[in-house]
C-alpha cells in the first residue's frame, strides 16, 4: 500500500492532524514541531496523544514525520545561533519520545562562509551532543538544493556528517525530489543512476522517507522552489515513477506542495494512488 501524506498544521494537536490526514485519504503526515521560524513549542497533551493513537489505529496511520524549524542551524558561525539549534534539537527529540518510534527531519545547516568542512563537523558535533542511545526516534537529514552555503546539497556531504556521528544507527536521510533535482540529480531522466549514487555514498538502508515535490526550476538550478505535482520541471510521470520504484515504494511519501487547502493535497494523493502499480 502507498504510504502518503502531506504537511499539516500542528496547531490543534496530534489527534486533529490524524483526522485531517484521514479526511483526504492520507495514511501519514508531516508537521512542524514549532513555528518554522523558531520559538517555543506548545506543551504536549497526554490526552491528545492518547486520542491520536486511537484514531491513527483506526485510520491506518503508523508513521509520521516531525520537521524541525528552518531557523535551526547547528553549522552557524555565531555561538548563540549554534546554541539555539542545540536547545531546539534536544527539546524536540525529548518531546518526540511521547510518540515513540517516529521520525524527526532537519535541514542539516548552512556554513555561512566557514566552508563546508567546518560546517559538516559542527553538524556532526551537534548530533553527537543531542542523540541518546535510548531514544526511539530516528533523526533524518534532508537532502538540500545546495543554494547559498547549504550543506547537504550532495550525497557525499550527508555521508560525511553521518560518518562522524557516534550513534549513527539513530540517523537516516529524507530525500526531497525538488531539492535533489535543483541540486543536479536527474530524478526524472536517470532515477536509477541517482539511487545508485545515493547507495554508493550514503547507503540505501539510510533512506527512510521521501519529500515528494515538483520543482519550478530547471535541473541543477540550486534555487529550491516547490510546485504542485505535475506542474513543474520534474513532471507527474517522473514523480509517479518515484512512488512506484522498487527501491522506494515501501517508504513513506510526504507532499510539501503549495496548496490553498486540504482539497489540493487530496487531489494529488488521489492521482498518485491511481498511478500506483501493484
Amino acid at each position: 500500500m502507498l504510504t502518503i501524506g502531506c504537511h499539516l498544521s500542528s496547531a490543534k494537536g496530534y489527534r486533529q492532524m490524524a483526522a485531517d490526514a484521514a479526511s483526504i485519504d492520507a495514511n501519514t503526515f508531516q508537521f512542524f514541531t514549532r513555528n518554522p521560524r523558531g520559538g517555543k513549542a506548545k506543551p504536549i497533551d497526554a490526552a491528545d496523544v492518547q486520542a491520536f493513537e486511537e484514531l491513527a489505529q483506526q485510520a491506518g496511520i503508523e508513521r509520521f514525520l516531525a520537521h524541525a524549524p528552518y531557523t535551526m542551524n547547528p553549522a552557524a558561525a555565531k555561538p548563540e545561533t549554534r546554541q539555539f539549534a542545540l536547545d531546539v534539537l534536544a527539546d524536540d527529540l525529548l518531546r518526540m519520545e511521547a510518540t515513540p518510534g517516529q521520525m524527526y527531519n532537519m535541514h542539516p545547516g548552512c556554513h555561512v562562509g566557514q566552508g563546508a568542512e567546518v560546517g559538516i563537523q559542527l553538524i556532526a558535533d551537534a548530533l553527537n551532543e543531542v542523540l541518546a542511545p535510548e531514544q526511539t526516534t530516528t533523526l533524518l537529514l534532508e537532502t538540500m538544493a545546495g543554494k547559498g552555503t547549504e550543506i547537504g546539497g550532495t550525497f557525499a556531504e550527508l555521508a560525511q556528517i553521518i560518518g562522524r556521528v557516534e550513534l549513527a544507527d539513530h540517523v537516516g536521510v529524507c530525500l526531497d525530489t525538488c531539492h535533489v533535482w535543483d541540486g543536479g540529480y536527474d530524478v526524472a531522466g536517470r532515477l536509477d543512476d541517482v539511487l545508485e549514487e545515493f547507495d554508493r555514498e550514503v547507503g540505501l538502508d539510510r533512506l527512510r522517507a521521501i519529500h515528494l515535490n515538483d520543482s519550478k526550476n530547471v535541473l541543477g538550478a540550486r534555487k529550491d522552489r516547490h510546485v504542485r505535482i505535475g506542474e513543474g520541471e520534474i513532471g507527474f510521470d517522473a514523480l509517479a515513477a518515484v512512488v512506484n520504484h522498487e527501491t522506494l515504494r515501501e517508504l513513506p511519501f510526504f507532499l510539501e506542495t503549495p496548496q490553498d487547502d486540504l482539497s489540493g493535497w487530496a487531489a494529488e494523493i488521489a492521482a498518485l494512488r491511481a498511478a500506483r502499480q501493484g
